[in-house]
């Protein structure tokens, strides 16, 4: 909480010095007032006194209370301002921190419990901040003031005090001891019901096809149904608090006027008048004592989940990011649109066994380079060692000649046209996603339609009603999945790139589109480097070079007729897929 709590800037720490002198000035003019209506007590039981006295002590009591309450408004404009501001900060710090996670590091997390670090968690600090900071300054100074206060007094009545404090506090510390540790439980399973939640609405349509309702409901209702367990039992131990607060409350104020009464009739004709008032002022003051804890109560009730909260941010804030991004902001060779591998062996951060071994190759400027495989063979991995979304074991990722590690990561994307594997939408237009992204705030139009025409989605997106200006919903739920990888594609080539990377991306197209898409693709993209992971052979066989991996090696490199020759595996991949024939005649 105190490593958060450094992000304040200098212009909220002059808010906090200035609430805490305010607090100050409230605390004092608070503590006036039983001295006032001492005063007044005295005077109305003293023979002789005026009015005027008694209603100008009224009249002192009524500007302290007034004064406090302007104190208390500006006080908590400032604290709410500081809690505001301090969580917008948060969040956005967290959120350009997991931006710059890897994939591996995002996985550590989950998906769900980046989210709820991102809302959740710190929505618990700010709360902490706009009703723990006042009330933490207040309530130390008005418990220490108010005991200085009444000391002097009588050593009975403080006595007694301090035996409601010390019960107070017993009752504090407790249910510290028994709630802190479930807080953690509680957020824990917060991310879990958040990741219960988003896998049944992302895979709500398997959900219905498969009847499975029931048993989301129950994986729901299993999870749900734990945090509630636990959050239920938090709020019985709490909710004791209220009810000891009062009860110690009430008896000290019963106890100091017991003990009081049979002071005052044991004290001389002369002192039963001063004690009587002692008593107004003590009884005011002990109150004040008991409020104070109760103030630190309700932050003590917060606390725990906020200190929680804070730890889960700090979690993410502290990672060690392992992709880290380089310096170089230009090119510094004459190359321009190759790739290459040299000697690249690959295994995830948290594996055993190497998932790529020793693969080597270039593509130059203009080639069209294919990567074919079995399932899990490693294609993806290969191609996402290029934008760095994980950085080879070993060996070394060029590009242009100058290893990838070496680039700043924003000038090495602005080199690549990536299409990932299953293709993503945002909410917004079909021409905001073709023109995503910073690289794509100045497209004009007419480069958008170009890349949707290439892309061979210009059929289906003029039949839309708004044509480019179509709406299209988060995860792209309103168009299927061929226009998806098409918009997807278009958003590659709308970049002009010097590399364009097609992880399996026309998997969703039927034969004749994905044809024409490819021929189109080959014309637009002459110049530029093209990297494509695919299933089909049919996409492939016209490709300057084809890599052919088997278990995390390369098994073949060269030309369809050159691999159909020489490669059994790819042999056998092309044979499942198409005859003799059309493979002899290049179909």
């Amino acid at each position: 909480m105190i490593k958060l709590l450094k992000n304040f800037t200098k212009k909220e720490w002059v808010l906090v010095t200035i609430s805490f002198i305010l607090i100050f000035v409230q605390v004092w003019l608070e503590l006036k007032m039983p001295d006032y209506m001492s005063e007044i007590t005295v005077l109305v039981q003293t023979e002789g006194s005026e009015m005027s006295d008694i209603l100008m002590n009224g009249l002192f009591m009524l500007l302290c209370a007034f004064g406090s309450l302007v104190s208390a408004i500006i006080v908590g404009y400032f604290i709410a301002n500081i809690s505001s501001i301090f969580s917008m900060k948060t969040r956005k710090k967290l959120f350009d921190k997991v931006e710059s996670l890897s994939m591996h590091e995002v996985k550590s997390f989950s998906t769900s419990s980046l989210i709820t670090r991102t809302t959740n968690d710190i929505t618990q600090v700010e709360m902490l901040i706009g009703m723990g900071l006042q009330l933490l300054i207040k309530a130390p100074i008005t418990a220490i003031w108010a005991i200085t206060k009444i000391l002097g007094k009588s050593w009975q009545w403080s006595a007694i005090t301090a035996v409601a404090i010390v019960i107070l506090l017993s009752v504090i510390g407790i249910l510290m001891i028994i709630v802190l540790p479930r807080f953690k439980i509680v957020q824990k399973l917060t991310d879990k019901l958040n990741g219960v939640t988003r896998e049944n609405l992302t895979g709500i349509r398997v959900v219905r096809a498969f009847n499975a309702e029931k048993y989301q409901e129950d994986k729901f209702s299993l999870v749900n149904n734990k945090l509630t367990n636990q959050q239920l039992f938090n709020q019985k131990a709490f909710a004791v608090m209220s009810p000891v607060m009062y009860l110690v409350m009430y008896f000290l104020t019963l106890s100091i006027y017991f003990v009081g009464a049979y002071l005052i009739k044991e004290a001389l004709m002369v002192d039963k008048l001063s004690l009587f008032g002692d008593m107004i002022v003590f009884s005011s003051y002990a109150m004040q004592v008991i409020m104070s804890f109760l103030m630190l109560a309700m932050i003590f009730m917060m606390l725990p989940r906020a200190q929680v909260s804070a730890k889960r941010i700090n979690e993410v804030l502290d990672t060690d990011i392992s992709i880290k991004d380089g310096d170089l902001t230009e090119d510094k060779t004459e190359e321009v649109g190759t790739v290459e591998f040299k000697n690249v062996s690959f295994k995830y951060p948290d594996a055993e066994e190497y998932l790529l071994k020793n693969i080597s190759f270039k593509a130059n400027k203009g080639d069209t380079v294919a990567f074919i495989g079995s399932t899990g063979s490693g294609k993806s991995s290969l191609i996402n060692l290029i934008p760095r979304f994980y950085d080879a074991t070993e060996g070394e990722v060029l590009i242009d000649g100058v290893n990838v590690k070496e680039y700043a990561q924003e000038f090495l994307h602005n080199k690549i046209g990536y299409v990932p594997q299953k293709a993503v939408m945002f909410n917004g237009t079909v021409a905001s996603n073709v023109a995503y992204g910073d690289s794509g705030k100045e497209k004009p139009l007419d480069q958008i339609k170009e890349a949707i025409r290439v892309a061979q989605g210009e059929e289906f997106v003029l039949k839309m009603d708004d044509t480019y200006d179509t709406h299209i919903a988060q995860g792209g739920t309103n168009v299927s999945g061929g226009q998806k990888q098409r918009l997807a594609i278009a958003r590659a080539i709308a970049r002009n790139p010097e590399i364009y990377i097609f992880d399996d991306s026309f998997s969703a197209l039927d034969y004749k589109t994905d044809s024409v898409l490819r021929h189109e693709l080959k014309k637009y993209t002459k110049d530029a480097t093209t990297l494509i992971v695919a299933q089909r052979i049919g996409t492939i066989m016209n490709a300057d070079k084809i890599l052919v991996l088997d278990n995390g090696e390369c098994v073949g490199i060269g030309t369809h007729e050159y691999l159909l020759k020489n490669c059994e595996v790819y042999k056998q991949i092309a044979l499942s897929q198409l005859s003799k024939e059309e493979l002899e005649n290049g179909k």
